[in-house]
């Protein structure tokens, strides 16, 4: 077993409550985070996310200016200014299914419901460190991959990835960075 060196990470925390961005903050802070910047909308969230280039993005769904999944969608362009390979986790207390699709589609590595709890939140952020997933871009998708299995390829169900071939590309793992030795 290995332990995460939350100091190491850098934190983006997009919500426009600002009590959910100190709870946020708080929690981040009691794992050990001491780089945690806060927005409060999506446009100061994409300003933001370019000038500190987070190791990841915490963002709300439902925002002023741009929402959360438009905030994913700018992050995820390969042309964008900062690294679109961030892990996002999406908070809402909107968690129907038909809405994890969709943030899952727009390019979201971790959902999170509202209220969130500490171990919810933690287990998220471990999971984005220590199990990277790969990167598929096709011609309508760039993003984490959606499938969490090494079948993924095989898949040819009714949710198969349109857009043609898929190219994947692993991503540098945040582990290195955030390892503690033990």
């Amino acid at each position: 077993m290995f332990r995460i060196d939350f100091n190491k990470l850098r934190f983006l925390v997009c919500d426009d409550n600002p009590h959910m961005r100190r709870i946020l903050r708080t929690l981040l802070h009691s794992f050990g985070a001491r780089e945690v910047y806060e927005a409060e909308d999506g446009a100061t969230a994409l300003e933001m996310y370019s000038h500190y280039a987070p190791d990841i993005v915490i963002t709300d769904w439902v925002m002023p200016i741009f929402d959360g999944l438009e905030l994913t969608q700018m992050i995820r362009q390969p042309e964008a200014k900062g690294n679109p390979f961030a892990p996002i986790i999406m908070l809402t207390g909107h968690s129907e299914k038909r809405r994890v699709t969709v943030a899952r589609d727009a390019g979201v590595t971790e959902f999170l419901a509202k209220p969130i709890s500490a171990k919810a939140l933690y287990q998220r952020v471990l999971n984005v460190v220590a199990n990277p997933r790969p990167f598929i871009k096709t011609k309508n998708y760039f993003g984490p991959d959606r499938r969490r299995t090494s079948a993924a390829n095989a898949y040819i169900g009714p949710e198969r990835r349109s857009g043609g071939d898929a190219e994947t590309i692993h991503q540098p793992s945040l582990l290195d960075k955030a390892r503690v030795a033990g």
